[in-house]
């Protein structure tokens, strides 16, 4: 292995990276990458953005021990999720619009996420139709976001679809069926979906067609084929039958007689909600606060974590979402009681810097600090974490904090 190692060798032996490596580097990449309104979608949160800020400093109040004498060797990170292999306990949270990142969107980010050897949860909202970017990840590891739609029709034609692309599990998004109040989107007066970004799963959805008014044609590049008075009838079809404005526990049972694939719920925060959604027959949670875009003032999702995982204990796995930015963070939250994590903004920002290639070096800096992270606090494998690695730490100045 060598005093460095892995991806750490690779960067000295080529004497350096393009890329940032720092969280802060990465985000005045992206900044600079892209136009100011596009940046503002992608790093903005809902109103003051305090729960955005919440994500991230909970993982400040965790400590990490590392133990001395023990096995050096490499750990194992490898894990398997709904019965889906990963080389790592990260996975690429569904995120929607990638083009405004870059214009090979979820595709670059699928075919780095498979060079890693990691999920790339695709999101309903995606600029790639679901068939395209299944092409460029490998059988096994794909996976689906579902936006349930306020149309029966088109909710079973975008299931249907991702079973014959070959995805093996579905995401049901719980977190997003009211928009968020965000306030640097508002000051930008940008609304992506508008102007017929991110729609490529319903631009090549013969019933979405049909209730935007369009020819049952669809194109291999389905919002480049449009003309203004098309983009305008898709958008507001969009905007109309994006989700249900109301589902339940319950309604899971519907969703199970349309897909025999593993369902797991996003946007789970509650211990009461968690234990009625297992009893609903959810085969996972995934406990996120969309990040903070959502909803302004509410806890970090790393405190309702451990609330979470307790409430459902081994019964089901429990992944975790909003705010990692580093391998401690990944190893603090299994240690928390997650089976895996997910990234979303950090992802773009590689993406936006360097397309595939930007995607890839996030994933493969998360992996080398958590691998270390795993060997240096005495771990060979992820699922030996538990609290007791953590200690929980005072309160850190605002004006002592690192920049």
């Amino acid at each position: 292995m060598g005093y460095t190692g892995g991806y750490q060798s690779a960067v000295f032996a080529a004497g350096g990276s393009p890329f940032p490596f720092t969280v802060e580097g990465l985000v005045e990449a992206a900044r600079e990458a892209l136009p100011s309104r596009t940046f503002a979608y992608i790093a903005g949160g809902a109103g003051r953005e305090r729960t955005v800020a919440a994500n991230e400093e909970a993982f400040a109040r965790w400590g990490l021990t590392y133990r001395i004498l023990r096995d050096g060797r490499p750990a194992d990170t490898s894990c398997t999720i709904l019965d889906t292999p990963m080389s790592l306990p990260v996975m690429l949270a569904p995120a929607g619009v990638a083009e405004l990142a870059h214009p090979e969107a979820e595709k670059a980010a699928a075919e780095a996420a498979a060079a890693v050897g990691v999920v790339q949860v695709l999101s309903s909202a995606s600029s790639t139709p679901l068939e395209e970017v299944a092409r460029a990840a490998p059988e096994g590891r794909r996976w689906f976001q579902f936006a349930w739609p306020d149309d029966g029709s088109l909710a079973r034609s975008l299931l249907e679809r991702a079973e014959k692309a070959g995805y093996t599990a579905v995401v049901l998004q719980g977190d997003c069926h009211v928009a968020g109040w965000r306030t640097r989107e508002l000051d930008t007066g940008f609304f992506p979906f508008g102007r017929g970004h991110g729609l490529g799963n319903y631009l090549s959805d013969p019933r979405f067609r049909e209730l935007a008014g369009l020819s049952q044609e669809p194109s291999p590049e389905p919002a480049r084929a449009l003309g203004p008075a098309e983009v305008r009838a898709a958008a507001v079809a969009w905007n109309r039958y994006y989700t249900r404005p109301a589902l339940a526990p319950g309604d899971l049972e519907l969703l199970r007689s349309w897909t025999d694939l593993p369902l797991a719920v996003k946007g789970v925060c509650r211990a009461d909600e968690a234990v009625r959604l297992r009893d609903a027959g959810a085969d996972a949670l995934i406990v996120s606060n969309h990040g903070g875009r959502q909803l302004d003032s509410g806890p970090a999702a790393l405190d309702c974590l451990p609330l979470v995982a307790e409430a459902v204990g081994d019964q089901i796995p429990v992944l975790f979402d909003s705010g990692v930015r580093t391998g401690t963070d990944v190893l603090i939250a299994l240690a928390l009681g997650a089976s895996a994590v997910m990234i979303g903004r950090p992802w773009l920002y590689g993406l936006a810097t360097g397309g595939r290639a930007g995607v890839e070096h996030v994933l493969r800096c998360l992996e080398t600090e958590f691998t270390g992270a795993l060997t240096l606090t005495g771990h060979q494998r992820p699922d030996s974490l538990s609290p007791a690695d953590l200690t929980l730490l005072p309160a850190i100045p605002a004006s002592r904090r690192p920049r």
